[in-house]
């Protein structure tokens, strides 16, 4: 072992030069390295060469290209991998910061929110990577690192290669795969293990971060893994104080010796330990709240989980307009989808006391639908029944169940019905715009391939008023982000809107499509707000209506961040595990402030949904709030990735470099969207905040000029609160422009700290080396 780094400089000179060892353990030790080609320095881990001979080179380059595809702001990234002369060896970022083991180490326990801060962001990339087909299998203090007070798992990848050497581990090397203290007991047992194997390891790294000492120790490792069979953890509550009962039941079920009582994922228990303050709430309003659980596929057919879902989310549409209920969102009551977990523990996630929940079988043209309804605090069943319908009667059901519950609950009527303007005549058109529409949420490329389902379902039947709202949500969305000409897209959402209308006028969701496109693309702001209010007033649990009303008109058009902010809170708490909604409420705080809530919310947004364009956005902007520079161009090169350079996040970061000084960087992307906007649509208010930051003031005012003409949509957004609207502002031809359009934020005086007016970048350069590249 002594040769080691003499074997290794040898084996990989010219492309590494090797350093200090920076860590060893009983597998592999790590070296800091130079990267030569690269000119940086990394850590390179290279396994022991008993370990690498017992999992062969193949396997091991085999199973780490499944780490190499993982890309996620709380996974530190594999760089490189390979076999040089009978040496295994991978390299990672050279992570600045201490890990959780080195804190531990120096001061003990950690405060109590940061590590729940950190447990979650762990959790969060955990549920990341199982969604993805890996598995740690060694989540400990020594792989968690802290790089700007931020975890970063390091190790991914080579868990399933090394359980080659685990059973030979534990006589042979003193050591297993897995470090004994925090395995899992199917992991210890030497059983087959899944992702809940490693959310039990992060409940022992996140028990010993609060209590200080860890939760298995003994004088052999036999017997320290012998512990977690016999022994129950000691409740957290008793052993510090400030650790909130909420926190302590999630450890204690993360900690479940069985797999089947734990968390089924990762998110779970980043929700699970989201510890919001206590919200009081009277008895009265607590009796009237309720959660709609996603209704059980039991029929053979797969392709009817879409049908089941569809019914469930119409239900829960029914029972938001009912003024005086309270239902837990959508997005919240399907995070438990599939999921074994007591009705109890669920009702308190979500903060109702009834859970509704049921069954449904389709066969043929007929269906059977179970559905029951769950007073949460004895388990009594307030009622029951099952339907045996045909196929075309599914909406009658769905208005049968929403009265009962309705009737049940006390609750006063509803404005009126709107179930005829809900339904469709074919259920196929209604499972494509189901389909269409949960691909919007998700923003980027996804709307594309939501607008296509939208459209095959308006082929099915040309009368579907909800079809219709989300096709005009689609081409608004498309306008917005400039993937269509405003002309286009104008003309494209009007008529869908308009359609909507005709057939579905009393529904929310054709209110908002009108309200965006009078918001948007006519600048009509008188007549955007009583559309908005008007779906809200139909629907106030309509959360894209709400969330639009809030972020856009209320935010971004008139400059009340304090109401906006209010109003995205009070949607949050109806569906608190949305990731759209963390996501929206995140860049509410990054384009109005430089407040941290702004990253707290977008790292939420990552944890609950980390594959949505909205949650990497988000983050690039987030950091860009804290003129946190270095990882704007981090964020800014996944959202790039995952957008295929999209204008809007790729402006951004030019805008971001030119505030760090980085002429080089900045004129970079400014040539970049100049090409572009020769071959294809650019809006011509990314073109003038560009210009404008760069000190081409004439150019910006014709680019101004030009955004004004054409109504380009991304100006109602930057006007007065968007990165780099400063620039604009110090110039006279923008100053008249948002005078002459009205805009109630700029003629009520409104404009927001983060959107002072700046001076265009003169020169020099924190970053003067291409990093617009990102």
């Amino acid at each position: 072992m002594s040769d080691l780094p003499n074997q290794l400089e040898r084996a990989l000179r010219g492309t590494y030069t090797i350093g200090r060892v920076l860590g060893a353990g009983g597998m592999a030790t790590v070296y800091l390295a130079r990267d030569v080609k690269h000119n940086r320095d990394v850590a390179l881990k290279v396994l022991r060469p008993d370990v690498a001979h017992t999992i062969g080179a193949d396997r091991f380059l085999h199973e780490i290209q499944f780490a190499a595809r993982l890309s996620h702001p709380h996974i530190l990234p594999l760089l490189d991998s390979g076999e040089a002369n009978g040496l295994l060896f991978f390299a990672m970022p050279n992570a600045e910061g201490l890990s959780v083991r080195d804190r531990l180490n120096a001061g003990g326990k950690f405060p109590v929110d940061e590590a729940v801060r950190i447990a979650r962001e762990v959790a969060g990339a955990l549920d990341y990577a199982h969604r993805h087909g890996v598995v740690h299998r060694d989540i400990k203090p020594e792989n968690i690192m802290l790089h700007e007070g931020h975890a970063l798992v390091a190790d991914f990848g080579i868990g399933k290669a090394m359980g080659a050497v685990e059973a030979a581990a534990f006589t042979q090397m003193g050591a297993t795969v897995g470090t004994a203290a925090y395995m899992s007991p199917e992991q210890a047992a030497g059983d087959s293990i899944d992702g809940r194997s490693d959310i039990y390891s992060l409940g022992c790294v996140l028990y010993e971060m609060l209590s200080g000492a860890q939760l298995f120790t003994g004088p052999t490792l036999q017997a320290v893994i012998a512990k977690r069979f016999i022994q129950r953890p000691v409740d957290l509550t008793a052993l510090r104080e400030g650790v909130s009962r909420r926190v302590a039941r999630a450890v204690r079920k993360a900690l479940a010796r069985n797999p089947v009582d734990r968390f089924e994922t990762g998110r779970l228990f980043a929700v699970a330990l989201d510890d919001p303050p206590a919200r009081e709430q009277s008895s009265a309003a607590a009796e009237k709240s309720i959660a709609v659980l996603p209704f059980v596929n039991v029929g053979a057919d797969p392709e009817n989980e879409f049908f089941a879902d569809g019914f469930t989310e119409e239900i829960v549409n029914a029972l938001s307009q009912i003024g005086d209920l309270r239902v837990a969102g959508k997005t919240s009551s399907f995070a438990f989808k599939g999921t074994n977990h007591d009705l109890r523990a669920i009702a308190d996630q979500l903060n109702v006391r009834t859970v509704l929940e049921g069954t449904m079988r389709r066969t043929g043209k007929r269906v059977r639908i179970t559905a029951q309804l769950i007073d949460v605090t004895d388990g009594h069943a307030l009622w029951s029944e099952h339907y045996d319908r045909e196929i075309e009667d599914v909406f009658a059901v769905q208005a049968e169940i929403t009265s009962v519950i309705a009737e049940k609950m006390k609750t006063t009527p509803l404005l009126g019905d709107t179930r005829s303007q809900r339904a469709t005549r074919n259920i196929a058109a209604y499972e494509a715009y189901l389909k269409g529409r949960a691909l919007l949420y998700r923003r980027g490329n996804a709307v594309k391939q939501g607008l296509a389902h939208i459209e095959k379902a308006l082929a099915l039947d040309a009368e579907y008023g909800l079809a219709w709202a989300g096709l005009a949500d689609a081409y608004s969305l498309l306008g917005y982000y400039g993937q269509l000409t405003p002309e286009v897209a104008r003309a494209a959402a009007a008529e869908a809107a308009t359609k909507a209308l005709q057939f579905a006028p009393e529904l929310a969701e054709s209110q908002t499509a009108r309200a965006l496109v009078y918001l948007l693309f006519d600048w009509d702001w008188e007549g955007a707000e009583r559309a908005f209010k008007r779906a809200l007033e139909l629907n106030p649990g309509y959360i894209q209506g709400g969330a639009w009303y809030h972020l856009f008109y209320q935010g971004h058009a008139s400059g009340n961040w304090d109401q906006a902010l209010a109003g995205l809170h009070e949607l949050q708490q109806r569906d608190p595990l949305s990731g759209y909604l963390a996501a929206v409420i995140s860049l509410a705080y990054g384009v109005s402030s430089d407040d941290p809530a702004a990253l707290d919310w977008a790292d939420k947004a990552m944890a609950l949904d980390p594959e949505a364009f909205l949650s990497m956005w988000a983050r690039q902007v987030a950091f860009h709030a804290r003129s946190d520079w270095r990882r704007v161009v981090d964020a800014a090169s996944v959202c790039l990735a995952v957008s295929g350079r999209q204008i809007v996040p790729l402006v951004s970061l030019g805008l971001a470099l030119a505030e760090s000084d980085d002429a080089i960087g900045a004129r970079s992307v400014y040539d970049e969207v100049r090409s572009r906007a020769v071959r294809e649509y650019v809006p011509p208010t990314c073109l003038a905040l560009l210009a404008a930051a760069l000190g081409e003031t004439h150019v910006a005012a014709t680019y101004v000029r030009e955004a004004e003409r054409r109504h380009d949509p991304q100006l109602v957004v930057v006007a007065i609160s968007g990165p780099g609207s400063g620039y604009l502002r110090a110039q006279p031809e923008y100053q008249r422009l948002l005078t002459e359009i009205r805009l109630p934020g700029w003629l009520a005086g409104r404009v927001a700290p983060r959107a002072v007016a700046r001076e265009p970048l003169a020169g020099g350069g924190a970053f003067a080396s291409g990093t617009a590249r990102a």
